[in-house]
């Protein structure tokens, strides 16, 4: 079958990948749609270290074909969304609707995948750039047939992390004030997110200006090219700054735009060792400084929300989906990426 993989110098399609068969708990899902988020290109340029050969891919949708022993919420024919959490849902973590911190989902890569007889690993617990893939139970949420799975591809990653952070871990509240610094797959989400929950005003930051019109489409009441111009819009400083870049001098800024008891959350991804700083006597009015992983999210709970929130038109999904590539043209659409002529290309089998 065809995938992506990674072989620790270049990502190339191939032909010959083999996936195993679902084991007691797990299921088997054709691909039919994935989106290309930067977390992907960030294990070919190292930024996430990632033992190679990989079979990247991490935001996808498809159709069941079969499962294992002891599954029973999803049957082969049901359409799903595919989360990266591979939780244990028996630890304390998962017990308090935390499977963000569970320990068994976080640093064991499993090796579901064979080519010419070499084991190949699976990248974030899910793989999604290949023809068929094999998840947890527990990462595979059935989604309505009518979300055209294109669409539903992309809450898998963008619209868990971004959505999600705003509402379960920042927990913007009506009439707040949010500053988004990036507009790209994440920020939008994060712009949408924050106009679910009703903040009052929400400023997207990117440096290219062509972003504008997408940025006001998800929610942004006003645009900038940069930071310098926040403090005229929001003159004591914002509840919420949101830095989905990961670049350290835009954490730095996100700090420092922060209004009382203001939170500063990081959702971009620097490199492992990157350091910021910041002034400690900036913190001492009650504000945050707040890691996210994943949106905080609890999949089977959110995805499903995500979905019908898509379906009643209150949270945007096609107008995510910039481009659609055979998965043969994995190269231009990387290219695109990261040239940024697409907020998020969508990989399709």
């Amino acid at each position: 079958m065809r995938g992506v993989v990674f072989d620790g110098k270049r990502a190339e399609v191939v032909d010959d990948l083999a996936v195993r068969e679902p084991g007691p708990g797990e299921v088997l899902v054709a691909i039919s749609a994935a989106g290309l988020c930067h977390s992907d290109l960030s294990v070919v340029d190292g930024t996430i270290p990632f033992p190679a050969p990989v079979v990247l891919g991490h935001e996808g949708a498809g159709v069941v074909e079969a499962v294992g022993d002891g599954v029973s919420h999803v049957v082969p024919g049901d359409h799903v969304a595919l989360s990266t959490l591979a939780n244990c849902g028996t630890c304390a973590e998962c017990d308090r609707g935390r499977p963000t911190m569970c320990r068994q989902a976080i640093g064991r890569p499993r090796k579901p995948f064979t080519r010419a007889g070499r084991a190949v690993f699976q990248f974030a617990s899910n793989s999604a750039f290949a023809e068929r893939t094999v998840v947890k139970a527990v990462q595979a949420v059935r989604i309505p047939k009518d979300i055209p799975l294109p669409s539903a591809a992309l809450i898998g990653c963008g619209v868990l992390t971004g959505v999600g952070a705003v509402l379960n871990r920042a927990r913007v509240d009506r009439g707040e004030s949010v500053v988004v610094i990036g507009t790209g797959g994440i920020g939008l989400n994060v712009l949408q997110g924050a106009r679910i929950a009703g903040a009052l005003r929400i400023v997207a930051v990117d440096a290219n200006p062509a972003k504008e019109a997408v940025a006001r489409r998800f929610g942004a009441t006003d645009f900038l090219t940069s930071t310098e111009g926040v403090r005229e819009l929001l003159p004591t400083g914002a509840d919420h700054v949101f830095e989905c870049v990961g670049r350290v001098e835009l954490i730095r800024q996100a700090i420092d735009l922060l209004d009382r008891h203001g939170q500063a959350v990081l959702l971009g991804v620097p490199p492992a060792t990157a350091e910021a700083s910041f002034l400690v006597s900036s913190l001492y009015l009650d504000k945050s400084i707040l890691g996210c992983r994943y949106g905080s999210s609890r999949p089977q709970r959110d995805i499903a929300l995500y979905a019908e929130l898509y379906r009643a038109g209150r949270l945007l999904l096609d107008e995510l989906v910039t481009q659609t590539y055979p998965v043969e043209d994995f190269a231009k659409a990387v290219a695109d990426a990261e040239a940024g002529r697409v907020a998020r290309g969508v990989l399709t089998f």
